[in-house]
């Protein structure tokens, strides 16, 4: 790999480059994706049973020591209860809108890393060929060993970037099913506390 590396030419730097720091984000998200998850209907069945049995205020403390954008959300619609349903309602939207904005952080690098990667390849494979046309030139000979070098260098920077490319692919995929995972609960779970709360404010 080492010696694919070299001979890959000056480019190979560069793709490395966008690898680790494709990889680096990637991790970041991994490891933002994994805390914000939570097993959301459990939740919302505590949340439910401290409004009946211990009021408002338990609700929001629970709230302030669970992780996660569900939290979140459900903190903020139920520090605005007092001010009517309607302002919950408007809390939990703009908490909503945050959250996601959270989820989708450094998305955007990921998406640069997989369309600058497969560019430097082919970028490096337009140098190669030059290299290649170069010593044609030179030696006034197309013989296969004259122009092996710059084929070679031309193809691994190719295939290289293309393989950086579809690592990060595989991880961008992954936190957008993710993403979208949390964003439907994060939806579910509103809806059912404004629910529960209009059903409270009922019972009044």
């Amino acid at each position: 790999m080492v010696e694919y590396f070299v001979n890959g030419g000056p480019f190979m730097w560069p793709i490395l480059f966008a690898l680790l720091f494709g990889l680096a984000f990637s991790f970041e998200r991994f490891y933002s994706l994994i805390m914000s998850s939570i097993n959301s209907k459990k939740f919302f069945t505590e949340i439910s049973e401290t409004l009946d049995n211990e009021g408002v205020d338990a609700a929001i403390e629970l709230c302030e020591h669970t992780r996660g954008p569900i939290a979140e959300i459900f903190h903020a619609g139920l520090t605005r209860l007092h001010r009517g349903l309607s302002e919950v309602e408007k809390a939990i939207q703009n908490a909503g809108a945050v959250e996601m904005a959270f989820l989708e952080k450094n998305m955007i690098w990921l998406n640069a890393v997989i369309t600058i990667a497969p560019m430097l390849g082919f970028t490096g494979t337009v140098a190669g060929m030059i290299v290649a046309f170069d010593a044609i030139a030179a030696a006034n000979d197309i013989s296969p060993a004259i122009v092996a070098g710059g084929i070679s260098q031309a193809l691994l920077t190719t295939a290289f970037g293309l393989i950086v490319a579809m690592i990060i692919q595989i991880f961008q995929n992954f936190f957008v099913s993710r993403i979208d995972r949390l964003v439907l609960e994060m939806e579910e779970q509103s809806v059912q506390l404004v629910d529960r709360l209009y059903e409270l404010e009922a019972k009044k």
